[in-house]
C-alpha cells in the first residue's frame, strides 16, 4: 500500500505529517462515524408470517408481549434498587449500540419498560429478537 501524507498547515506547523488512513480515521471518530456498522449491517426485513410464529413463541413465554396498535414487543423488568436497573441498562445499551439497534425504554428507579421494533421496516424484524434474548438474558 502506498503511504500517503498530509501537508502540515499553517495551523500544525510543528506537527508531523499523517498518513491520509489515519486522518480519516480521526475524522470518523471525531464525528462519532462507525464505518463497520454501515459497511457491515445486515438487511433489515420485517418478519415473515412463519417467522413470527417460531421466534416470537419463546420470548412471549418470557413475559414480552405485543404492543396493541403498532408490531412491536414490550417487557417490564422490576430490579432491587435503581443502581441494579442502571447496570442493567448499561449492559444493554452497549450491546445496542455495537447492533446499531437501539430500545425505546423508560425507566423509574427500580423499573425499566422496554418496547423494541424496527423503525426502518416499520415492525419486527430478527434485530428485536436478538436483541430481545440478550436483555432476558442480562436481566436474569
Amino acid at each position: 500500500m502506498q503511504k500517503l501524507f498530509l501537508p502540515a498547515t499553517s495551523l500544525f506547523r510543528r506537527a508531523k505529517p499523517i498518513r491520509c488512513e489515519a486522518a480519516l480515521l480521526n475524522f470518523v471518530q471525531v464525528r462519532g462515524l462507525h464505518l463497520s456498522k454501515m459497511a457491515s449491517s445486515p438487511k433489515r426485513a420485517k418478519l415473515s408470517d412463519e417467522e413470527r410464529a417460531s421466534l416470537l413463541s419463546p420470548l412471549k413465554a418470557s413475559g414480552w408481549t405485543m404492543v396493541e396498535g403498532r408490531d412491536a414487543i414490550y417487557k417490564e423488568f422490576l430490579f432491587k434498587d435503581f443502581n441494579q436497573a442502571f447496570g442493567f441498562m448499561s449492559r444493554v445499551a452497549l450491546k445496542a449500540d455495537k447492533m446499531d439497534h437501539h430500545p425505546e425504554w423508560f425507566n423509574v428507579y427500580n423499573k425499566v419498560q422496554v418496547t423494541l421494533s424496527t423503525h426502518d421496516v416499520s415492525g419486527l424484524s430478527q434485530r428485536d429478537i436478538t436483541l430481545a434474548t440478550f436483555i432476558d438474558e442480562v436481566a436474569k
